[in-house]
């Protein structure tokens, strides 16, 4: 939580940098825009102002505004860089009061120059709503709702104390108070509205990186045992993760004469053989919408069904099972990779899935008898001579099609268990 909290604070102080660069471009333009409407209505102007030395208080104070943006940018820059020694709330506050009194002094000035608040009355008063608008950037409500209220009391300050003081000057110009109470109500307004937007903004964000955080979770949980899909459909369905009881189907798979291939080699070389045999097999599992749990040296414990429900997986386990032995006749033909054999035993049954452990470490795990049988049956290959063996509960549950891939081979019983298993035998031997 932590480390979210400060990552959030950097990209508040991010959204500040870029809010001061928007405001000195705005002002740039807002400048540029006053100048060619004083040359293009000069007459209009003198009838209002009287003298020129408004639109020069003007300049002079946007360029106040701009080289008091640009040292705050500056500023930004290096406290990302340096430290976060000051909270991106309280700078906020304290910019945006900052940036209110600074225009009201601009419109002080102008009255105090000029003779008449008929500055109150024109586009320059309007910046308020600028800097109100921007707040956005702070992902704040009260901060945007406290930037519309410093702005309409300022405003309002400032109107209501020289139109008393000017109460005897006759300007043709001149509204009725009404106007002033209006444009800063449309300040607060503004303000509150500018204040749910960041909000959405700021949800939409957090929703974010709630949910990169939590697919993190998962690639944390599962490492590189499952495939993207998976993944999305685990982020999908969070209740997967719990411990439930859930119709699966476990696969083993055992390397054969794995020993003698270790004492005959160096360990690189074994390792090298280990990444090439598990490397296809392990795509083939996913490919198939199973789960490699564990590996078990020379060979490893798959499960199709959980974590993610799945009423096909006896028959995603047994076309995974065949393209990983078809798979490997093939690269033995091809001298790819040292001769191998290998032997596969499927179960179907029920089994209890969830995650087990600690806060520190979890895993998520498959427990039950259909583990036991499962592993029972892969070891039988080895009695029949065979690559390949499915139970009963898995040849049932296969389709017309699969089904002719297999021949029925006895009915058995396997060590720790009294209940006969029917056995059924992949017609391909690898020889």
């Amino acid at each position: 939580m932590d480390i979210l909290h400060e990552v959030y604070n950097k990209e508040i102080f991010k959204s500040e940098k870029h809010r001061a660069s928007l405001l000195v471009t705005l002002l740039m333009l807002e400048a540029v825009l006053l100048i060619i409407l004083y040359y293009l209505n000069k007459q209009e102007y003198y009838k209002v102002f009287k003298t020129p030395l408004s639109i020069f208080a003007i300049l002079i104070f946007t360029g106040i505004l701009i080289v008091y943006e640009i040292v705050i940018h500056y500023f930004l820059f290096r406290l990302t860089k340096i430290s976060t020694w000051i909270k991106p709330k309280v700078f906020g506050y304290l910019n945006s009061l900052s940036e209110i009194i600074l225009l009201s002094l601009l419109l002080i000035s102008i009255i105090d120059k000029t003779g008449s608040p008929i500055i109150l009355q024109t586009p320059a008063a309007l910046t308020y709503f600028i800097f109100i608008v921007l707040s956005v950037f702070r992902l704040d409500f009260k901060l945007s709702f406290f930037t519309g209220l410093s702005a309409a009391t300022a405003f309002l300050s400032i109107a209501f104390f020289y139109l008393q003081k000017f109460e005897t000057i006759n300007n043709p110009y001149l509204l009725s108070n009404i106007y002033y109470f209006g444009q800063a109500l449309i300040m607060i307004i503004t303000g509150i509205a500018a204040g749910f937007a960041a909000e959405v903004i700021k949800n939409k964000m957090l929703l974010s990186w709630k949910t990169m955080n939590e697919k993190m979770e998962v690639i944390h949980l599962f490492g590189q045992q499952i495939s993207p899909q998976i993944a999305e459909n685990i982020l999908n369905q969070k209740d997967e993760l719990l411990g439930m009881r859930k119709k699966v189907t476990v696969m083993f798979l055992d390397i054969r004469n794995f020993t003698p291939f270790v004492e005959s080699h160096q360990p690189e070389e074994i390792v090298d053989y280990l990444n090439k045999i598990f490397a296809f097999m392990i795509d083939i599992v996913q490919e198939h919408n199973g789960v490699i749990n564990q590996f078990l040296g020379d060979g490893f414990m798959a499960t199709f069904g959980a974590p993610v429900t799945d009423e096909q997986s006896p028959e995603n386990a047994s076309k995974a099972a065949k393209k990983i032995i078809d798979e490997l006749i093939k690269r033995n033909q091809e001298g790819s990779i040292p001769y191998t054999k290998i032997g596969i035993g499927l179960h179907y049954d029920e089994a209890v899935t969830g995650n087990i452990g600690s806060n520190i470490r979890k895993q998520f795990s498959i427990t039950g008898r259909v583990v036991v049988m499962a592993a029972r049956i892969e070891q039988l290959n080895k009695n029949y001579h065979s690559s390949m063996l499915i139970s009963k509960e898995v040849y049932e549950k296969l389709n017309k099609e699969c089904k002719q891939d297999f021949e029925y081979l006895d009915q058995t019983t396997v060590k720790g268990s009294e209940r006969p298993v029917i056995l059924y035998k992949y017609r391909v031997v690898i020889d």
